[in-house]
């Protein structure tokens, strides 16, 4: 009983050095554990680290922004703000940045157009996508009654609006559709997912959850990568993105930071950041590249 004092003394710096995270590293605060691509033990081991997010453009590096976030997703907005300074138009990235926050900020933004692959972009083009009665997709829509008719002919119907709010302030709301009459139906296992529930199958009904606005903004995502435009970006996004992360660990050793705190890091990013930059340049310079924009792959519509 004694000790009880100094614990919740603890647990109350503990929690505010975490502040929206879920953990620290107590030999450098701003640090966040996360999950490492390079996990040498192959055991999931977390490791303290920052989330390093990269603005390129012409293949060089105009701007980063360090964040003790693991999800990029949060990261896209203060990055986006930082970047306005330098007057661009366009943003591409890539399907861990989606999501309904980010699609309305870039709505109301209006100058400054976005390209995100959704994060089921690769999933519907497969024919196991196509075919699963389950989900939401493959269900015919009746937009005059809003319900949905599952495989079986069966209407799953609309029962409310379920609102969220996200960490951030973001307010969403979810619509919620189910069926009335899914007792003995053939097609219960295939349609209808465990999702955690106790329930047994049979007692279970078939549950849809719809955000209309996401939905509608991902179709209309879908429809603008796709397009010459959309692929010509999102090719150039992998070389130039990417490209850096790989320049900087194989080419030029850097794996890890040697500093800790965030402002140090931002520092050496920052620093390392300006050394690609020199030899990019230089790298133009003898290759005859320079002035050149975007990679245009060979058998490309012209044009863009």
């Amino acid at each position: 009983m004694n000790n009880w004092l100094e614990k919740w003394k603890k647990y109350t710096q503990d929690m505010y050095i975490c502040g929206d995270r879920n953990s620290y590293c107590k030999t450098d605060h701003d640090a966040t554990f996360m999950h490492m691509k390079e996990d040498h033990m192959r055991n999931g081991q977390l490791k303290p680290g920052y989330n390093v997010n990269v603005a390129t453009s012409e293949e060089f590096i105009i701007g980063n922004y360090i964040s003790a976030d693991r999800n990029d997703v949060h990261t896209l907005i203060p990055f986006t703000e930082y970047l306005k300074q330098y007057e661009i138009k366009q943003i591409c990235a890539d399907s861990g940045y989606e999501s309904e926050e980010n699609y309305c900020y870039f709505e109301e933004l209006k100058d400054i157009a976005l390209f995100v692959k959704p994060s089921n972009h690769e999933q519907r083009k497969t024919k196991k996508y196509r075919t699963d009665i389950s989900r939401r997709e493959n269900m015919a829509y009746n937009a005059e009654t809003d319900t949905y008719t599952c495989a079986n002919g069966k209407a799953i119907t609309f029962d409310g609006i379920k609102k969220t709010t996200s960490q951030n302030g973001f307010k969403m709301e979810t619509s919620v559709y189910s069926c009335k009459d899914c007792a003995g139906c053939p097609m219960k296992e295939k349609c209808i997912r465990a999702c955690g529930s106790k329930k047994p199958l049979e007692d279970r009904n078939k549950v849809i959850y719809v955000s209309k606005r996401f939905a509608r903004q991902r179709d209309a995502m879908e429809e603008q990568i796709n397009t010459n435009e959309g692929k010509l970006i999102r090719v150039n996004r992998s070389i130039q993105a990417e490209g850096v992360f790989a320049m900087v660990k194989e080419d030029m050793g850097f794996r890890r930071f040697l500093l800790r705190s965030t402002v140090k890091v931002e520092v050496e990013w920052t620093l390392l950041s300006l050394a690609y930059n020199m030899l990019k340049l230089h790298h133009k310079n003898q290759n005859g590249r320079l002035g050149t924009g975007l990679v245009v792959p060979k058998g490309f519509p012209a044009g863009l």
